[in-house]
């Protein structure tokens, strides 16, 4: 399951119609949750027919499943999504692939991540380990230059 990303749970059902509610915190809903995408369940894709936000869940219907007892033998499986079709931008990156990169400063040092974590719900924090650990926001000017290919993350470093 390399390939793919766990985007979320199937809770329970909603209505009579077919329709499922997925509770989900990953950051980037917007990519996922949309018409026509496949999301996988239990290795099998599944085609959002229709959706809808709805308080803190995300409502589904899938395939052409029309009836809540269609529907019943998903419940509570995790739901995932293909990274390949994810496309992000530039500066957009998912937190399992951003804690393996290595981290340089302008000054030549060299550290890890060690822990990524919210301070609030839009602030992420970066635990980096130098030969001393430093707390850098995710968002902050600190960070010149995310490089994919390299998997680096170049950061400035203020005495």
């Amino acid at each position: 399951m390399n390939d793919y990303i766990k985007v979320g749970k199937i809770v329970s059902t909603h209505g009579i119609k077919g329709e499922v509610k997925v509770l989900s915190h990953f950051p980037y809903k917007n990519k996922v949750f949309k018409v026509g995408n496949s999301l996988y369940i239990d290795n099998l894709a599944y085609e959002i027919k229709s959706y809808r936000h709805h308080k803190i869940y995300e409502l589904l219907t899938l395939n052409d499943y029309a009836n809540i007892n269609e529907v019943l033998f998903l419940m509570q499986k995790d739901v995932y999504f293909a990274k390949k079709d994810l496309n992000f931008e530039d500066n957009e990156i998912l937190d399992e692939d951003l804690i393996t990169y290595n981290v340089l400063t302008n000054k030549g040092k060299k550290g890890i991540i060690k822990e990524i974590f919210l301070a609030s719900p839009t602030n992420k924090i970066l635990r980096v380990l130098f030969d001393k650990e430093v707390l850098i926001p995710f968002n902050s000017p600190q960070i010149i230059k995310i490089d994919k290919d390299k998997k680096e993350l170049i950061i400035e470093i203020y005495e």
